[in-house]
């Protein structure tokens, strides 16, 4: 075979994105929350960033989508978890929105994603996963959205972590394996979600599926 030849045939292996997770669109979610009752308590902070695949064959983030969000009416605020995440929800330099237009956005762009690479579904990825998806099932059903992810399927950047490295914590995972990691960020549901992504896409282009 001549280095021509080689050269179609390595690109003609590369998988594809819909074929690489039975047809789910993998998109990487962090949440941030006036408690832990994904019923009673709101999404205060929530980003997604959407993954996809280069070249090469491998996953990368494709597109970030990140919201401060207004405690829906009549939620429940823990002063502990306002503590914790250090959120100043009165704060006007939020630019906060109401859950339903972030929503709203997010599963806009990620119906445009799973058009465009031909997918079936979107699972959501997270560093405990089902917390964050508990909250955006329980937000989309108060929105009165259709919600592109899966209902119940996730894959949990704690599993995968604790696999590959020995890790579960987060900070440690990421830190183990070479990911930069800035404690003074640490809880921002931006940050965390670029770490989450970070790890994820580290994880799985390490293996290789025949």
């Amino acid at each position: 075979m001549s280095k021509y030849e080689s050269q179609i045939f390595e690109v003609k292996l590369i998988m594809k994105l819909k074929d690489r997770i039975r047809g789910y669109l993998p998109v990487v979610v962090d949440v941030e929350t006036s408690g832990f009752n994904d019923q009673t308590d709101a999404i205060l902070e929530i980003c997604a960033i959407i993954l996809g695949m280069d070249d090469k064959g491998s996953f990368v983030p494709k597109k970030t989508l990140h919201f401060h969000v207004k405690p829906f009416e009549g939620a429940n605020i823990d002063p502990s978890a306002i503590k914790f995440n250090g959120i100043d929800i009165d704060n006007p330099f939020r630019l906060a929105v109401n859950e339903k237009n972030a929503l709203a956005e997010i599963f806009e762009e990620v119906n445009k994603a799973l058009k465009a690479e031909d997918c079936s579904r979107s699972i959501l990825v997270g560093h405990n996963a089902f917390f964050d998806l508990g909250f955006v099932k329980a937000a989309t059903l108060r929105a009165g959205l259709k919600s592109p992810f899966h209902q119940f399927s996730t894959i949990d950047t704690v599993s995968l972590s604790a696999m590959y490295c020995g890790e579960t914590v987060l900070a440690k995972a990421v830190s183990k394996i070479g990911i930069e990691w800035d404690n003074n960020e640490a809880h921002s549901a931006l940050y965390d979600t670029q770490k989450t992504s970070e790890l994820f896409c580290k994880i799985f282009n390490s293996k290789s599926i025949e």
